[in-house]
């Protein structure tokens, strides 16, 4: 397994602090992402090592393993464990008995020979689960408002996946199995994805619940009258009741945002309606105004 520089990779030095680490990781991950380079296979590729650093940097204690053990920091325990084992051998017995564990051929025989010597025998192969990947995935609140489908890239390949209707800015769904392969057998880690959305309609998202405001000339808001509005789910008729004042607020059952996974379910509309005054008031206008004004 070749060495993988993550900080060269992010662009960040060895000190950087968690905050670099997240911009960096934000700024490379929206340049180099799959759909904004559908035909680019080396950015598709750029882009998984993008999230692996990013995955093994913002976390602590895998950053900590891996500034001690390189490529090998996925089985620093079973290091620490082989170690602790080796000294005690080594006290225990002056006769030299030879060192056994279950650790692959392959996957960090070069690390382990380098703290134990290539002496050793092996008696099993261990397997060990494949790395998770994290992503961010981009959407507009108005694709977020229905259940539909987008492909994204993995390892180079095309995955499809479902996006449920109703899903929150900032929620992170797991996909099993589509992390980096195990080794020796191992199982696949898991593909976690955190969704980033967009608003990109009039309409103030709280929960499953919209919010917006809607104009209403000064005659209707006296008089009463009906409207048309729009909604989420296309245009809506109200019925404006006489004297309605300004600021005041309606709900529309319904007429809200999809509940995520609960087919047929929504939240409410909550409409606030702001009365305009008319300007540029003829004379006859103005006479009519002040007349009301006497009376």
């Amino acid at each position: 397994m070749d060495f993988v520089d993550y900080y060269k990779i992010l662009g960040i030095e060895k000190n950087a602090s968690q905050d670099d680490i997240k911009k960096a990781y934000r700024k490379l991950a929206r340049k180099h992402h799959p759909d904004l380079n559908p035909n680019n296979k080396e950015a598709h590729k750029l882009f998984q090592q993008i999230n692996e650093a990013n995955e093994v940097l913002s976390d602590p204690e895998k950053r900590k393993k891996y500034d001690e053990y390189g490529k090998d920091w996925k089985h620093a325990e079973q290091f620490e464990k082989a170690k602790h084992s080796s000294s005690q051998q080594h006290y225990a017995n002056e006769g030299g008995q030879n060192f056994s564990g279950d650790f692959d051929e392959g996957g960090f025989s070069d690390f382990f020979e380098s703290l134990f010597g290539g002496g050793g025998r092996r008696t099993s192969q261990t397997k060990f689960r494949g790395q998770d990947y994290n992503a961010e995935l981009q959407l507009n609140l108005t694709d977020a408002y229905t259940t539909h489908q987008q492909t994204i890239t993995i390892d180079g390949k095309n995955v499809r996946i479902t996006i449920p209707a109703g899903i929150e800015n900032g929620q992170k769904i797991k996909l099993k199995g589509y992390g980096a392969p195990g080794a020796n057998g191992g199982p696949n880690g898991d593909l976690y994805i955190t969704f980033s959305i967009t608003n990109n309609t009039r309409f103030k998202r709280d929960g499953n619940d919209l919010h917006t405001t809607v104009d209403i000339d000064l005659y209707t808001a006296l008089l009463g009258g009906e409207i048309m509005v729009d909604a989420m789910s296309g245009k809506v008729k109200l019925k404006v009741n006489p004297e309605t004042q300004n600021g005041t607020k309606i709900r529309l059952k319904g007429k809200g945002f999809p509940v995520y996974k609960s087919e047929g379910q929504f939240g409410d509309l909550f409409i606030t309606y702001h009365v305009k005054l008319p300007t540029n008031l003829t004379e006859k206008q103005k006479e009519l105004f002040t007349e009301l004004s006497k009376l």
